[in-house]
Order: structure tokens, then sequence, then C-alpha cells
């Protein structure tokens, strides 16, 4: 494989074949969230032990693997509410860099390269970036938490990392 990064869009599954020599080396961002309506129930994750994102990484030895781009809408807003809202929340919410209005995104690696190179797609397409490293704490950043409530119409950098702060562990809820 000729690329230096890789792009996973399918949800994790136990046990997958992945193209484990030709990522080892490679960035690898992982899109994907971990929805038990989807994916089926993981114990690891569902107790907080493990992320579904370290648990891909388990999987993929020597690639270094990034959660990335799993908060923005690739799809229109719904519901419309106004015409700009039929856009993807990726172009809909992009701001140039300084705009007051600009929103942030997440990252999460065990790899400081691997956020690095996020940071700067974020910011070529128009996102602040906020690190929400290791993938231990990929967590934060999961449906259902208090950051993804906004995720629909974006959060500001300081927005996005209150939101994160506040969320509670899946081993910590009662």
């Amino acid at each position: 494989m000729a690329a230096d990064l890789a792009v996973i869009a399918f949800p994790y599954v136990p046990g997958e074949t992945l193209p484990v020599k030709e990522l080892s080396g490679k960035i690898v961002l992982d899109t994907n969230n971990y929805m038990a309506w989807r994916d089926g129930n993981y114990p690891e994750v569902d107790s907080g032990l493990k992320t579904v994102h370290e648990l891909r990484q388990e999987n993929l030895p020597g690639a270094k693997l990034a959660k990335a781009f799993t908060h923005i809408q690739h799809h229109a807003r719904s519901p419309v509410r106004v015409p700009g809202d039929a856009l993807p929340g990726l172009f809909r919410l992009a701001r140039p860099a300084g705009a007051p209005d600009r929103m942030a995104l997440v990252v999460s690696s065990d790899y400081p390269d691997a956020v690095e190179l996020v940071r700067g797609l974020y910011d070529d397409l128009g996102f602040d970036t906020v690190d929400n490293s290791p993938l231990s704490e990929s967590w934060r950043s999961a449906p259902g938490t208090p950051m993804w409530e906004h995720s629909v119409d974006g959060q500001s950098r300081e927005e996005l990392i209150a939101n994160l702060q506040r969320a509670v562990s899946p081993a910590r809820v009662e």
C-alpha cells in the first residue's frame, strides 16, 4: 500500500481480518462509532474496560490508529431548517481559521503524529481540533455523551472541551 494514510469507515467486529501488514507504519483514521443496537454488545466496551478504538488498534499492531471524523455529519441536517442545512455538516459548519463561530472536532490517538495529521486535516477543512487522547479516553466522544448531543450543529473548542469533561465513563454508570 503506497499511501501513508488509510481510513476505516466500517464498524468494528471482533476477530475481523484486516490488512495488518499493509497498514503497519501507516496512520489509520477510524471513523466508526460503537453502537450496540447496530454492532451487538461487546462486554469489554460496555463495561468501560476498553474502547472500540482500542480493540481495533489491537487488531492493527504496527498501525497508528486515530479516532477522527466520528461526530460530524456527512449528510444534510435533519430536519432542514434553512436552505444551508441541506449541506452535510462537514461543509455547513466549516469556517476559516480565526472565525469567531469556528467549530471544533475531536481526535483521539495513542500516537502524537497521528493527532498532528488529523489536526492538519481538520484545519484544512475549516475546524479547530480538540485532542482527547489517548484512545482509552475516546469513549468521551461516543454516541450518548454530552458532546454528542451537540454534534449536529457543532461546538466551539471551549464548548467541546467542557462537554468532553462532563462525560461519565460507562464503568461508572450505575
